[in-house]
């Protein structure tokens, strides 16, 4: 039988380390499946312990430099970010804030060098040669074995177990041109013995490591936000509890409810845990539940849900569901599971990379053993660095990071927070959007949208009188309604709460009451039919307002779509996107407001677990789907979708969960991110074309292979200028994101 272990991983800085990880483990025999959850730091492993163990999976991704910290699991319910990776994002932050400022000045006196080449009237840099090579000589230094570490060690990692990624041969490739350009500084006479060309290439493996460092320090800074996520849905959950044990009320520690404990939740109170109703009414905000706005009423044998929010009455519980077993632990249970079954694909220049590492270095050694057979070292040496240098892959590195820097700030000056570039990448492909209802579609707050009256304005101001004195949400829609109506309240005497019905109050000499249909049965007054399948039907929520006798006035409120939401699906249509919402609001609700909106299909009344499942069962069949939601119950949803994209005002749990974020709820800005995510990554494309068609070119030119039939050898200086234009390329083409326009 298998078993499973989930346990804490140490050493990865980059998405490419938890393929490493994963792939490695994988590979032992006995090991079933292999999930690295990058954002959380864990494995979990499913394996046969007949076959293998924990101590071989560290015997397999030790001489990668990572290690599974055994003995040390950790539960779901007491996730936090890792301590390790703060403590190493703090670091990071260090050396960027030291290396971006040197690196973009260098990068600019590169820049200045090269253009005085072409154009010879520009003047010279006016820094005396000696003490700017005295300076780069030390600053390159610093840079290459403070903050270049990682990739030093790529090398040590190379040698030893013969394992080659793109921080090898960055780490070859600037460890090259600095030794080769130190001996030059340091031992002139050793250039004039060999006749090797005066330059030097410092300023390479500063601006090489510098521009790679801080794509690297944002992906690490965005996987931080992943553990977010699970640190605010545990924030959700009460620490203390009131019960009723032997005779009396005592208060307790969360963890210590037992099932069958009777607990006591006051007005304002978080319930502590799931449970049954047995004494008392009131009316429970379950929107982070089942995105409804309108709190639901509840009495004695009804059910209430840990974490939502106790808006009136007291009430009593008998707690059916504690710890692990709440609804709001098995939301927090799927966030977790969702996040960490996308394993970080492994990057595209990682992928060419275990084939160009050991190619270049190959090239490279034959190219001076060669030279030196049949030539001389120094035309040898010269060959060796020229493609060492030109290979180094500085626009290969920059091709990502420079178009998802200029793409991710295209989207923040819209109002479109993009987390990583995964979501990017995966935005350009969503064939399906699957949308919340409650504060996506519609504006997530009641609000009267019909008056049915012989006299309204008289009607509004005897309900608003009695509303106003009452704490229920759908009281504070009917004083809004009446405030912007600029009715005047009355003094209302011997007011009542009515609980789970209404309220009741005395207006000018004479009762009025108001409230729904029990209230009215109770009365033995009777409603009007039609009328009342009329507002139900809509999905709105009848309230009446009567006196001892009659119906006065009907009102229907409810939550209405936001402005532009039908034109916006209209335009998602039109490039073969289909769009379903999904609520746990009642259908009848759902339908209308689908309608309204004119979204495709409607899946109603499900619960979070639900919503995550019917995202699997779309991408089950082959669609993409992208998820958008603003509540806690759409967390899991938003985790498990291939992008999940949160309005700004929803909640900090839809906001961290999600990859994508969009400012002031605006649904429309759906459609810029979808332009943006075509525009972005048709740039990275073209960065990676002009990234490599350099090294194509370029390594067999400084390899020699045209000197035999035009006498002309490519100056490492020439191979330095070929990466830097190389670099300039790619950086001016992502620059070109910013003038996309996205209305």
């Amino acid at each position: 039988m298998n078993q499973v272990i989930k346990t804490p991983v140490k050493g990865m800085h980059c998405a490419s380390c938890a393929y490493t990880i994963e792939k490695n483990i994988k590979s032992l025999e006995g090991v079933e499946s292999c999930q690295v959850n990058y954002g959380t730091e864990e494995v979990k492993v499913s394996y046969d312990p007949q076959k293998t163990g924990p101590q071989k999976f560290n015997e397999a991704i030790k001489p990668f430099g990572y290690s599974l910290e055994i003995g040390e699991e950790k539960h779901t319910n007491h996730m936090s970010m890792p301590n390790g990776s703060a403590i190493e994002l703090k670091s990071q932050k260090e050396k960027i804030l030291f290396v971006m400022p040197i690196t973009i000045l260098v990068f600019i006196m590169m820049m200045w060098d090269l253009l005085t080449k072409v154009f010879v009237n520009l003047p010279q840099l006016m820094i005396p040669i000696s003490l700017l090579n005295t300076i780069l000589f030390i600053v390159s230094g610093i840079v290459l074995f403070w903050v270049g570490k990682p990739y030093i060690k790529g090398i040590q990692t190379f040698l030893k177990y013969k394992a080659a990624n793109m921080d090898t041969l960055i780490g070859i490739g600037t460890l090259t041109a600095y030794i080769y350009s130190s001996v030059i500084f340091l031992f002139p006479q050793v250039r004039k013995v060999l006749n090797l060309p005066d330059y030097m290439y410092f300023d390479i493996t500063i601006v090489v490591i510098g521009f790679i460092s801080f794509g690297k320090y944002l992906e690490m800074a965005s996987k931080q936000k992943t553990g977010e996520a699970i640190k605010k849905l545990l924030n959700l959950q009460t620490k203390t509890a009131l019960i009723f044990r032997d005779g009396q009320e005592i208060e307790i520690k969360i963890e210590e409810v037992v099932v069958n404990d009777i607990l006591i939740v006051k007005p304002g109170s978080k319930i502590p845990v799931d449970g049954v109703v047995i004494d008392g009414n009131s009316s429970v905000d379950e929107s982070m539940i089942t995105g409804e706005s309108i709190p639901i009423d509840k009495r004695v044998g009804d059910f209430v849900i840990g974490g939502t929010i106790n808006k009136q009455g007291i009430i009593r519980f008998k707690a059916t569901k504690v710890g692990d077993e709440t609804l709001l632990s098995h939301i927090i249970k799927m966030v977790e599971e969702a996040q960490g079954s996308k394993a970080p694909i492994q990057k595209l220049a990682d992928k060419i990379s275990s084939v160009f590492v050991p190619v270049v270095l190959v090239i490279a050694t034959l190219t001076l053993i060669v030279w030196v057979a049949v030539g001389t070292l120094p035309l040898g040496l010269m060959a060796f660095t020229g493609v060492l240098v030109i290979a180094c892959p500085c626009a290969l590195g920059l091709a990502t990071p420079t178009a998802i820097i200029v793409g991710t700030g295209k989207g923040a000056e819209n109002g479109i927070l993009i987390k990583d570039a995964e979501s990017l990448e995966k935005l350009h492909k969503i064939d399906t959007i699957v949308t919340d209802k409650t504060g996506t579609i519609t504006k997530g707050k009641p609000e009267v949208t019909d008056i049915f009256s012989n006299h309204e304005k008289e009607a509004l101001t005897i309900i608003g009188s009695l509303e106003k004195n009452s704490e229920h949400p759908l009281a504070s829609a009917i004083v809004d309604k009446a405030l912007s109506e600029n009715i005047t309240f009355k003094k209302v005497e011997n007011f009542n709460i009515i609980e789970g019905k209404g309220l009741k109050g005395d207006i000018d000499g004479k009762t009025y009451y108001a409230g729904n249909v029990a209230l009215l049965n109770d009365l033995g007054i009777t409603a009007d039919e039609k009328r009342l399948e009329e507002i139900v039907t809509q999905g709105k929520t009848p309230v009446f307002l009567t006196d001892s006798h009659n119906v006065i006035s009907v009102l229907g409120i409810a939550d209405t779509i936001k402005d532009g939401i039908k034109e916006t699906i209209g335009k998602l249509h039109k490039l073969g996107i289909r769009v379903v919402m999904i609520t746990g609001d009642n259908e009848k609700t759902a339908k209308y407001i689908a309608r309204l909106a004119n979204i495709d299909n409607v899946i109603a009344g499900v619960l979070p677990s639900d919503k995550a499942l019917k995202i699997k069962e779309l991408q089950n069949q082959g669609r993409v789907v992208a998820m958008i939601g603003d509540g806690v119950n759409d967390a899991p949803a938003l985790a498990q979708a291939d992008v999940g994209i949160a309005m700004g005002t929803g909640t900090d749990v839809a906001i961290e969960t999600s990859s994508i974020t969009l400012l002031k709820g605006d649904f429309s800005k759906v459609l810029k991110a979808i332009k943006l995510s075509k525009s972005t990554m048709r740039t990275i494309k073209q960065n990676l074309f002009w990234a490599f068609i350099y090294n194509v070119i370029g390594i067999p030119i400084a390899a020699g292979v045209l000197y035999p039939f035009t006498g002309v050898m490519l100056n490492p200086v020439f191979a330095g200028m070929a990466m830097a234009f190389s670099s300039v390329s790619v950086v001016s083409n992502s620059l070109r994101l910013k003038t996309v326009k996205l209305g």
